[in-house]
């Protein structure tokens, strides 16, 4: 097996990992609001959150910024509490239900919108929580340009088949059970608030 594919399955399968569920409830409270939602949005939440964790992952991982693994993993928590709060809030202006149109209404930011630009940060600090791991499975080398684009690589496909579970799911829930969008925000985004004050007290 050549060194890309082998990292790039190390990226993939990370992201499921269960000693890394922190980030797929990220991954939950980022993408729950935007079920059914205009596509450019979340291509764009994803692709904001895509660019601040890739920058540190290579920068982390190259020794060209240094950072402590305890501050990393209280920020991580911390970047769920946020995020699920967010939802909550606008859970609590939801008023859609499923037989009413769900178009995002025209006009307002897309590429500098506030969720992308808080997924960009909070990208930066995720990032820095993959470099942990690849720098343990990396050793002493120095200049891992290959091993670190593939890894980078696995995680992007990861995330992205997660990304289209959650939103199969609610999709599922919303439009099959008849689920209100404001439950299937206070459920999502409460269970991984839930979590999270869990992992930031535990």
């Amino acid at each position: 097996m050549s060194v890309f594919t082998t990292y790039l399955q190390l990226g993939f399968f990370h992201i499921f990992n269960l000693q890394a569920y922190d980030h797929l409830v990220f991954l939950l409270a980022l993408c729950a609001p935007y079920v059914l939602r205009d596509w450019r949005r979340v291509v764009l939440l994803v692709t904001s959150f895509t660019v601040g964790h890739s920058l540190t992952l290579a920068l982390a991982t190259l020794d060209i910024v240094g950072y402590s693994p305890q501050l990393i993993e209280t920020l991580i928590p911390v970047t769920i509490i946020l995020t699920a709060l967010l939802n909550l809030v606008r859970a609590g202006r939801a008023t859609l239900r499923p037989a009413e149109p769900t178009a995002t209404p025209a006009g307002g930011p897309l590429v500098l919108a506030l969720p992308n630009l808080l997924a960009v940060g909070f990208g930066l600090i995720h990032g820095l929580g993959f470099s942990s791991y690849l720098r343990e499975l990396l050793g002493r080398q120095s200049r891992p340009v290959l091993e670190l684009l593939s890894f980078n690589v696995g995680v992007e496909l990861g995330q992205l088949l997660i990304v289209g579970l959650i939103l199969a799911l609610g999709y599922g829930l919303i439009r099959g059970l008849g689920v209100a969008r404001r439950d299937w925000l206070l459920v999502s985004s409460g269970a991984a608030l839930g979590i999270a004050l869990v992992l930031l007290l535990g």
